[in-house]
Parts: C-alpha cells; structure tokens; sequence
C-alpha cells in the first residue's frame, strides 16, 4: 500500500510487526522457551525500567491485570468500585466477577475520561477502589483521585489499558497510584497479540500478584498453599514479540504524534466532524484518533463507500442493564452517542490518511 491505491481498504487500526517479532518467536520456540520463564522475566524488567517502577507482573490480558489488581485491593462480594462511564466494558467486568458492585461516574464535558469532581458523591461505606480510565492517553486528575483515595483510605487503580508512554506533569501514567493496568492486545501502541500487566511500587502488593498468577503460591516445585489463584500466566512466546515492540516505542509514540496532528490540521476547519483533544505537547500518546460527528452512521457509511473502515464509539456502560446503576451522565452520552474512531495505528501508511481526510472533507451532515 505503498501509494494507497484508490481501491485498496483502510483499516480502523494497523499493528506494526515485523522481521524481528518473527525471528524473536522462532529463537524461542527452538529454545524451547514457550510457557512462562526466563523471557516473561525480561520483558517484565524491561517494562519496569520503561516505566520506571519497581515491579511489573505480566499476565493474560489487560482486563485480567484488573480483575487481578481488585482482587489484590481485598476487592469481594458486597463492596463497591467506582468506574467511569465511559470506559471499555472489562473496567466494569473485573468487578463485578469479584462479586462487587459497580458505581458508575460520569465523565468530563470537554474531555472523556472520568470527572474527579463527581467522585465523592459516588463514595459510600462500601467502597473499596476507584479506576480511573486514561482513555486514549488522557491523563486523569490523578493529584486529585489520589488525593480522595486517601482521604477515604480507598484503594485507587489507574486503567492505562489505553495509555502505555502517556504522561501527565507526575510522570507516565499508570505508575501513580496503587496498581496500573496496561493492555499488550492488538490495537495498542505496543502488542503481543493478546496480554497485559501490573505496574506496582509495591513490594507486597507485586508478591501478592505473582502468587495469585500462579495458583497462589511463589514456586510450582516448593509449593506452599498461602492464598487463592489461578492460571493468569503469560508465556516466552508473547513475551519475545513485546521485548520487540518495546525496542519500538520511541518510534510508535513519534508516529502517533504525527497521525494525530495530520487530522488536526486536515479536519480543524470541518462543520461536523470534530477532533477530540490530547494534550500530546503535555505528553499524552493518541493511541487511537476519535472524533464526534453528530451524524455518526452516516459519515461511516459514507467512508466504506471508499472502502475506509471506521468504529463507532462502544456504548456507555449505564447501558448494561446487570450493572444496575441509573443516573445522569450527560456527558457520557454525548461521546457514546456521536463518537467514532478514525484510521490510525503504528503500522499506518501515512499517505492512507490523506485518503481518509480527503473523504472526511466531501462529507456533510
């Protein structure tokens, strides 16, 4: 796609795998390093020195490394999470699977990511753990979550699913509160396919995660039974392809960047479709491109006639009806109602996206 051919489709995401993935994969399997070992172990010290944190446990997936890092908080039957709105539906799962109830926030107006100060009200004798959500890179107020937390002496856990290399004025995001939860799946801005982790400053906390990742105890051959698990392991195999990645974050939170501020200045004078903000000069990664068009359907319509994929925004979570929360969240609404993704990812040709703006210009509601 090297000239982005009329004909050829665009999609919604592309990763960014290449000759080293493959060749890492195939040294691993000959190695005979193919379940959790020695390379899960570097690739956890090489995230942990990224982020600059002291520990890091890598497991299944990101919305394992939630369930996990609840479960770790004490998190069980009859205690109560406070999650935003707007969120990826495992921020709510992770809870609710620990027998927990869901108390839903809604977000800010100009932005969508939880709003610190409708927190409190959400606060009640039962609540165990706040999560605020760093969608697309945004920076929560994490001074102020943090600030209430221990106010409350109520654990906080960042969900960076969405924001691995993201900062804020603190530091990377994910890495400011009690646990931070990251997402290695595929339209990430690192993937191993399928993973995820916990970043912790924590000694306890981290060897209460690594128990938990393997049937509850430390060591499979000198095994002693000091708490619950299960198999959350991650393996060799995925490992190998994110100490790969890894090597390419530099070079992915550069390419980010540079799609973010070609749709900025390509649709910034459009009637109706308007770019979402990230403070990419304050350090934020746009790890996807969303933008509201009140006319969402359409304008996806009329992309695939070009045969450019887009998503549209995946609904509120007051809209799952088992989490039995009822309330006013008007901002919520507007994002769930008239948000859409728009072609980016790593592995993006550049010259596409001219395509894809091109499109969006011809397009009125």
């Amino acid at each position: 796609m090297a000239n982005c051919e009329m004909t050829e489709p665009i999609s919604w995401w592309r990763i960014d795998f290449g000759e080293a993935e493959s060749t890492a994969v195939a040294k691993a399997v000959a190695d005979e390093h193919v379940s959790q070992g020695p390379i899960v172990a570097e690739f956890e010290r090489q995230l942990a020195a990224y982020l600059g944190v002291p520990f890091v446990v890598a497991t299944t997936s990101g919305s394992m490394a939630l369930l996990m890092s609840l479960w770790a908080a004490g998190v069980g039957p009859g205690d109560e999470v406070i999650v935003p709105n707007r969120t990826w539906i495992a921020t709510a799962h992770a809870a609710v699977l620990l027998g927990a109830t869901v108390r839903l926030v809604d977000v800010e107006e100009g932005r969508p990511i939880i709003a610190a100060s409708k927190i409190e009200q959400a606060i009640s004798s039962r609540t165990k753990a706040i999560v605020p959500v760093h969608m697309c890179g945004r920076s929560a107020d994490m001074r102020s979550i943090n600030s209430i937390g221990q106010k409350h002496g109520i654990a906080v856990i960042e969900d960076a699913a969405q924001a691995l290399g993201s900062r804020n004025p603190d530091g990377f995001v994910g890495t400011q509160s009690d646990m931070g939860c990251f997402s290695l799946s595929v339209a990430k801005i690192i993937s191993t396919g399928q993973g995820g982790f916990v970043a912790t400053r924590s000694e306890s906390i981290y060897e209460r995660l690594v128990a938990m990742r393997t049937h509850g105890v430390a060591s499979v051959v000198n095994a002693e039974w000091k708490q619950p698990g299960f198999n959350f392991r991650f393996t060799d195999l995925l490992a190998s392809i994110g100490i790969e990645q890894l090597k390419r974050m530099p070079e992915h939170v550069e390419k980010l960047g540079a799609i973010y501020r070609l749709y900025s200045d390509g649709l910034g004078g459009h009637p109706s479709v308007k770019l979402l903000p990230v403070n990419i000069e304050a350090g934020e990664v746009p790890v996807y491109i969303e933008a509201l068009c009140e006319d969402r359907d359409r304008l996806i319509s009329h992309l695939a006639e070009t045969r450019i994929q887009c998503r549209p925004f995946y609904p509120d979570l007051d809209h799952a009806g088992y989490l039995n929360n009822s309330g006013d969240f008007p901002n919520s609404r507007r994002y769930g109602r008239s948000g859409v993704y728009l072609p980016s990812g790593p592995g993006q040709d550049i010259t596409c996206l001219n395509r894809v703006i091109d499109a969006i210009s011809q397009f009125r509601t």
